[in-house]
């Protein structure tokens, strides 16, 4: 029997292609209108779900912050307007035309911003050199999610934070179904026309959000990587969930107790 929490769907899914040539290409691809496209489908709500993101999660005062798979950087960017002069803030992605996208970004609003382009399961940082690492529905798209959040967790300071902003399952039987329902026949259609895109990216979108682990199974895959105290705050009736982590200053074994459920949005 499924866990409270778990990914639970109505019908069967297919196991999703994450290989990095794949999930590469595709949003190379689409990274022209990814913007523009994401948007229009999500209402701009993408917008207050990264606000959030940023209040709970705050800036340190002085220090480093990572945004991993940044993609066109809206949150890293969110970070540096935010964060004071003596914080360094870096996004890093593997998809150029991503990345491109999110330097003009930062020169056209004279926001700064280091960019870099780099894999997640393959971070090119020293241990510990972050007290704030961040992910914004990037993810699910790593081919081996456990080995990105160990490298996560193997750049983040003792002591400092994982925020991961991600789109998750609403428990909400009727919401959910009209959510798979629109996630699954309105989404992809809309959305692959107007990216003008070949490679399905938003027939992906939603089969790996299905497929990707959400509630206590997301905590359980957290806290298995190296961090604790794992809180959660489902977003707009569970559409999205940020999950706040820490890095211990002194290294344990993990546990499963301790998650915080927070309804928020």
């Amino acid at each position: 029997m499924p866990r409270e929490g778990d990914v639970i769907t109505s019908q069967p899914v297919q196991s999703v292609d994450k290989s990095g040539g794949k999930v590469q290409g595709m949003f190379a691809e689409i990274a022209p209108r990814y913007d523009f496209v994401n948007r229009m489908l999500s209402g701009g709500i993408d917008i207050l779900w990264r606000r959030i993101t940023v209040k709970r999660a705050p800036p340190p005062t002085t220090g480093a912050i990572l945004d991993v798979c940044t993609g066109t950087g809206d949150l890293a960017l969110a970070y540096a307007v935010k964060a004071g002069p003596r914080v360094r803030v870096v996004g890093s992605d593997f998809c150029k035309p991503m990345l491109d996208r999110g330097i003009e970004k930062s020169a056209a609003r004279n926001v700064p911003v280091e960019w870099l382009e780099a894999d997640a399961m393959e971070l090119p940082f020293p241990d510990n050199s972050f007290d704030l690492v961040t992910v914004a529905f990037g993810l699910r798209n790593i081919a081996e999610t456990e080995k990105g959040l160990t490298e996560m967790c193997r750049v983040c300071k003792p002591g400092g934070k994982l925020a991961i902003l991600e789109f998750s399952l609403p428990k909400n039987v009727l919401i959910r179904k009209s959510y798979l329902w629109y996630f699954r026949n309105v989404l992809p259609r809309i959305g692959n026309a107007i990216a003008r895109n070949h490679a399905d990216a938003y027939s992906y979108l939603n089969q790996s959000v299905e497929e990707f682990p959400s509630g206590e199974s997301l905590v359980r895959l957290i806290k298995q990587t190296g961090f604790d105290h794992v809180d959660q705050f489902p977003l707009s009736l569970g559409i999205a969930t940020l999950s706040i982590a820490t890095k211990p200053t002194i290294p344990r074994q993990p546990n499963m107790a301790g998650q915080k459920v927070t309804e928020t949005a």
